[in-house]
Formats: C-alpha cells, structure tokens, sequence
C-alpha cells in the first residue's frame, strides 16, 4: 500500500492523480501534509504541486464530464468529508475507464457519494451567502466571520465582489483558518492570527464604528417584527437556519452594552 501526501488543495489532489498513474500505484490511500497520519507499514509518496500535472489531470477529464460534472468533482473536494479525496480517485478512475459519460450513473458507489458530497458543498455555500453577517470596522473595512462545515470561499467570493463592488471587506473562516478579501479592485486570500474572542461585546466596542450598534439594534429589531409569535415554529426555524451559525449571526449576538 502507497500513501500519498500532498497539500490538501484541489491542485495537489490532481496532481497526485496524475502521479498515480505516471507511476502505476496500484493500492493507495491519501494523506494531507498538516494532518498527523501517516499509516504504519506503509510505503509514502510525497506530492509536490505541479500546476502542469493538474492542468493535464483537469483537461482529461473535461473531454470525460460535462461543465456541471467537473464542477461537481470540484464541490465534493471542497466538502472535506472523511476520505473524499479517495472516494474522488475512485470516481476519476471510473471516469477514465469509461467509453461514455459515467456521471449520471447512480448505481456506482463513488458517483453516488460524489454527487452527495457536491450537494452537501453547494448547500454550505448558498447557507453562507444567506448568513454572512457584516459589520463595519472603524477604518471603514467591512468584515464577517464565518465557521461553515465545508471550504466554500473559493465558490462564494465572487458572489461577494459583485453584489459588494464599492466597499472594502474581508469574510474569514474560523474553521479553515484563511479568509478573503476585497479592496475595491480584486479579491486576495489572506492569512489572519484569529481570537477567539472576536465576536465578543468588549471586541466589538473597540474596533466597530461609532453607527454600527446603532444599525445592528435597527436589524435586531427588523429581524423580531418580521417574526410573528403565534406562528412560531422553532424546528423549522432550526432547520433552515442550524443553531451552530447563531454565534456569526448578528440577529442572535446579544446586544452590545456600554
């Protein structure tokens, strides 16, 4: 058995694809860098990125799959479910062993779990693009924390940059330590020492704009007249909006006092 490591991006991922096959390993299992996992009696073949390699992985497979079915390859990688990147192997091993297009084959184990992992991904981000909570900062910087279960950035930043164009901001991702950010012309990954006090009363006061509580108590309370009691009904609520994003969610913050 072979592990492979690699840096836990997509273009790592590909390349180790495409030296897999360059070097006709037969039994692998996948490791990321960062992660302390290395397998006992194992043999290990350590990927370095290679942006041609994954070029050439890329391009067989948009000569296999339709627009959507790369991008579903793409959206199950970011799902960064148990052993995805083994389960993708598999499906791109059936890809490339198929005359015809295999993506719609959900009697196949892997098409089935890829195609869940991609919906999984695709509802993180549209979750994302719905409770992503600005608040702007004293040096008129707009920023969000967000703590979803999947690496949706690099498929929710563009929708930012359009809908946001003329204001600086920056979405950091707690879980996945990185964030983006938009300066009025183009959107940059960047790297932050995050507190995990952040979203704290005393946190907030010192960095928010002097008119930002003002608007976060007028959200507040557009947020509770829009609720009508009688008609409450807490497990739909939860089910459409999961407890575990309340703490990024101004209308769940308690409000800040002096």
């Amino acid at each position: 058995m072979i592990q492979i490591i690699y840096d836990s991006t997509f273009e790592g991922w590909l390349t180790a694809v495409f030296e897999i096959y360059d070097y006709k390993f037969s039994d692998v299992v996948f490791a990321k860098e960062n992660v302390p996992n290395a397998l006992l009696f194992s043999n290990s073949h350590t990927v370095s990125t290679d942006i041609v390699k994954a070029q050439r992985v890329l391009e067989g497979l948009k000569k296999r799959l339709s627009t959507s079915g790369l991008e579903m390859v793409y959206h199950a990688f970011l799902s960064e479910i148990n052993k995805i990147d083994e389960v993708l192997f598999q499906f791109v091993k059936y890809v490339f062993s198929s005359l015809e297009n295999i993506e719609g084959d959900l009697s196949n184990n892997e098409v089935l779990a890829v195609r869940k992992a991609a919906h999984l991904t695709h509802r993180e981000s549209h979750r994302m693009k719905a409770f992503v909570r600005f608040q702007l900062t004293k040096d008129q910087l707009y920023y969000a924390i967000i703590e979803p279960d999947c690496d949706v950035l690099p498929i929710i930043k563009d929708h930012f940059r359009k809908r946001y164009a003329d204001q600086r901001w920056l979405i950091y991702d707690v879980k996945h330590k990185y964030g983006v950010y938009y300066d009025l012309k183009s959107v940059s990954t960047v790297q932050l020492e995050f507190d995990s006090k952040t979203n704290s009363s005393k946190f907030l006061a010192e960095i928010c704009d002097e008119q930002e509580a003002f608007f976060q108590d007028l959200w507040r309370n557009y947020f509770k007249s829009v609720n009508i009691e009688s008609r409450k009904n807490m497990k739909l609520h939860i089910q459409h909006m999961p407890k575990r994003y309340w703490k990024n969610l101004v209308e769940k913050i308690p409000v800040i006092k002096n």
